[in-house]
């Protein structure tokens, strides 16, 4: 077997072959991880918006506590003052 020549244009075009196919290789792994990344923030946008209803939900359900809370604190104070008023 004999060497080829570095300078030949065979050589060359299979080198460069050998090149562009790595680099072809390369790019499909990139575009691969980047789709997965672009799955991966879709769905950390989902969960977001979902924790955000979920939250805005609590805050409307949460308002009444804090009123009934009040009301039932201001009858208690009501009772005990009637009945250390009646004694």
């Amino acid at each position: 077997m004999t060497e080829s020549d570095p300078g030949d244009p065979v050589t060359v075009a299979l080198e460069l072959e050998r090149l562009r196919g790595t680099l072809e290789a390369g790019f499909a792994r990139v575009d691969g991880q980047l789709a997965l990344l672009v799955q991966r923030s879709d769905q950390t946008d989902k969960q977001l918006a979902d924790h955000e209803v979920r939250l805005d939900a609590l805050e409307r359900s949460r308002w009444p506590l804090a009123s009934v809370t009040a009301l039932v604190a201001s009858a208690g104070l009501m009772v005990a003052l009637w009945q250390a008023a009646g004694r």
